[in-house]
């Protein structure tokens, strides 16, 4: 069966296509790094790194290059690292910026690597595409879509006729003052910053209109747009980013290009509540997902990762989430089933001659291709188990691989194979020629076998292995 996706944007399930066959390019919004990432915050993460896994499959089986498996996929996920809730976070902490972005996001990558999920095909960060926000910003000023008021530049959402078609909601239903800042020097309620101007404590950058900083907005739309180009195939994001993030991006995106459309395919995870209730601090019930791995705050003892991973799986992405410690024990057991019966360790700690690549079971294909439906995924693996010999489950195995819950205690032992340690010495002299092509080719062929590679900036060339 094709791919299906629910699309936001037209409120429906449609088969996928992408608009350059050799090149799936899907972008996710990232965190803003001014504090621990909560467990709501993991679920864009894991639930679109499962969709991300699928596209590399699919993409190897050459669904969409007829059958020679060479389509690569470029998946964007950024780093907001100029915000206002950054700037307060540091002044109340008594730190630098700098400080606090480098801490925040080193702790954010540390957590989620504990999920077990893939990195990024590209990572870019907000204050490394200064330039281009203003360059995009200055063709909207041109364009007409943008004006200079009250030391910002801002949006003007009636220049745009289809503006609130994401959400939904046209400029008439719109309340001023809902996530979206009322100021006397706007034209219109609705309007939204694109660069404003920076105190001399505030970080700033020079701008045609002065020493400022960019919207949260801009950000995503300048960097989808140097890293996918001007119209790519899927984005991805929360509930709460349909409006006014996602309708802002697509806005400032559309007008500054002339294009229909800014991405094809919008994707939007639910929300997510602890035990019932809405997550907050004031509840006491704001779940971190360091305090879940690391400490006894929730259900009294700590949480493996890939326990986290599954337990959100089980919901599927598009609908709410209840986060119970009672979904937790579930999943644990579920997890230590599967792995006792999939993957018996041998007594020399190598790994099980079953555990070699092989193909997804098509049940469990088929549901991730109706619109990443991983709770059915889920008991397609539970099936297999029930119906099993007392022989290892080959298909479960390459299941739990392809999810990423396969890592312990083989992720840090795992020795390159022979093909692996051929990939990388070929892409590194497809590096030294500069044949970029083929680095990037040979890149993405390492990581649909679980090899993620990290290019440093002094030359050398690191790898982890993720299976």
């Amino acid at each position: 069966m094709p791919l299906m996706l629910y699309n936001t944007l037209t409120r429906k399930k449609e088969p996928f296509r992408p608009l350059d066959p050799a090149n799936v390019r899907l972008y996710v919004c990232g965190p803003t790094v001014y504090d621990f990432a909560h467990i709501g915050n993991a679920r864009p993460v894991i639930v679109f790194d499962v969709l991300f896994r699928l596209l590399r499959h699919l993409a190897k089986k050459g669904e969409w290059d007829g059958g020679k498996g060479e389509t690569k996929v470029t998946y964007v996920r950024n780093i907001t690292d100029v915000d206002d809730k950054i700037n307060a976070r540091a002044k109340e902490e008594g730190v630098s910026i700098g400080d606090l972005t480098e801490r925040t996001t080193k702790q954010f990558h540390h957590d989620i690597a504990a999920l077990g999920v893939l990195r990024p095909t590209v990572e870019p960060r907000a204050t490394d595409n200064i330039p281009q926000m203003i360059e995009l910003i200055t063709t909207l000023l041109r364009r007409g879509h943008a004006y200079e008021a009250g030391g910002e530049v801002l949006f003007e959402v009636t220049s745009m006729a289809d503006y609130g078609a994401l959400s939904n909601r046209n400029l008439d239903e719109q309340q001023a003052g809902a996530r979206v800042a009322v100021e006397p020097h706007k034209r219109n309620p609705g309007d939204f910053v694109l660069w404003k101007l920076s105190t001399p404590d505030e970080p700033g950058w020079d701008s045609p209109w002065g020493r400022g900083r960019p919207g949260w907005h801009i950000e995503c739309s300048a960097m989808s747009k140097r890293y996918l180009g001007e119209v790519f195939d899927i984005h991805c994001g929360g509930l709460d980013l349909i409006f006014p993030h996602h309708e802002n991006e697509i806005a400032q995106s559309r007008c500054a290009h002339g294009t229909g459309v800014m991405a094809n395919v919008w994707m939007h995870n639910g929300f997510l509540q602890v035990e019932g209730q809405k997550m907050s601090k004031s509840l006491g019930n704001f779940v971190t997902i360091n305090d879940l791995l690391n400490t006894d705050k929730f259900g009294g003892k700590k949480w493996d990762g890939e326990v986290l991973k599954l337990a959100m799986l089980q919901t599927h992405y598009r609908q709410p989430i209840d986060w119970t410690v009672k979904s937790l024990e579930q999943a644990a057991q579920k997890l230590g089933r599967w792995k006792r019966i999939a993957v018996p360790m041998k007594t020399d700690g190598a790994l099980p001659d079953q555990l070699s690549p092989r193909p997804l079971f098509p049940l469990i294909q088929n549901a991730l291709e109706d619109d990443l439906n991983t709770p059915k995924a889920i008991a397609q693996i539970d099936s297999l188990i029930n119906n099993a010999s007392r022989e290892p489950v080959v298909e479960v195995s390459d299941a739990l691989r392809f999810f990423g819950l396969l890592r312990d205690p083989y992720s840090q032992t795992m020795e390159l194979t022979k093909l692996e340690k051929k990939l990388i010495a070929q892409r590194g002299a497809a590096r030294t020629n500069k044949n970029w092509d083929e680095s990037d080719r040979l890149r993405d062929e390492l990581a649909a076998l679980g090899v993620v590679l990290k290019d440093n900036k002094d030359g050398t060339t690191t790898w982890e292995v993720q299976r």
